[in-house]
């Protein structure tokens, strides 16, 4: 029986995961896996699995959803994978990590990390678009930073996070789901934001959302780059370029460090 598989927990703005080498492993992560392993009650609980795979010349990040679906990238995530690979003498000289959604550069100073998201795209072009949902009709703005997202403006943004968010995640016109943000201008470079996250409901951060909404925030709303995003856990600054290239600039922390007992390694293997 497989034991004692190494694992560290991380957060950055209070996005808890768990950062895990797939070398470390005896068996493939999987959808069931993920599940149980971010289980609060019977697992580690967290936001997700960060799957660190070191086997090929660049590092990749593999991010697994609480619910077991995988996501294409994840902003928080990038920033504790970089510090994680730094930490260890994993990180390559150019700073490159791939993700699900191509490849990244991490800059890490301390405990911040600057990373260069790539370009954002408009799908629907650069407006807003009407939605109809079970709560009423929403306007958003769909942003792609390699994962989707619908920015919605609202003055209360934690009144109707965890209402109409489920709702406009799964709405038709997203067959693969989004995540949706909801965000207030507060100021001409500066937003709150909250966050339904797909596949984990209500977080405290979401680093891509926090950059699909500044990218939102300065084409459609006038706001002044670099951005700062005020959200539950924290903040994180955005910088929007003219080409919207997108760097992040924010924090990331270890938690602790443990390895799963063969209990529950043993639960697992036989999943």
């Amino acid at each position: 029986m497989a034991s004692g598989i190494p694992f560290e927990k991380w957060q950055g703005l209070g996005n808890h995961y768990v950062v895990t080498e797939a070398s470390q492993w005896p068996f493939a992560i999987t959808a069931a896996r993920a599940r149980a392993v971010c289980d609060p009650n019977f697992g580690v609980g967290s936001d997700g699995i960060l799957e660190v795979v070191t086997s090929g010349e660049v590092p990749e990040m593999r991010v697994w959803n609480p619910d077991g679906s995988m996501a294409e990238n994840c902003g928080n995530g990038i920033r504790m994978v970089a510090r994680y690979l730094a930490g260890n003498g994993l990180l390559p000289p150019d700073g490159r990590i791939l993700t699900g959604a191509g490849p990244v550069r991490v800059a890490v100073d301390g405990s911040v990390v600057a990373v260069e998201m790539g370009r954002a795209v408009f799908p629907s072009g650069e407006g807003e678009q009407a939605l109809s949902t079970a709560a009423g009709d929403v306007a958003l703005a769909e942003v792609s930073m390699g994962n989707p997202h619908a920015i919605i403006r609202h003055d209360d943004p934690d009144a109707v996070v965890a209402t109409v968010g489920p709702l406009v995640e799964v709405a038709a016109r997203f067959p693969h789901r989004t995540n949706v943000e909801f965000i207030r201008r507060d100021g001409p470079s500066e937003i709150t934001m909250r966050v339904w996250e797909r596949g984990a409901g209500v977080t405290m951060a979401c680093g891509t959302g926090a950059c699909a909404a500044a990218v939102a925030g300065v084409r459609l709303d006038g706001l002044v780059s670099p951005v700062t995003v005020h959200l539950a856990g924290g903040d994180l600054v955005i910088d929007v370029g003219d080409d919207l290239a997108v760097t992040m600039t924010g924090p990331a922390d270890p938690i602790y460090s443990g390895r799963l007992s063969a209990q529950l390694t043993s639960r697992l293997e036989a999943m």
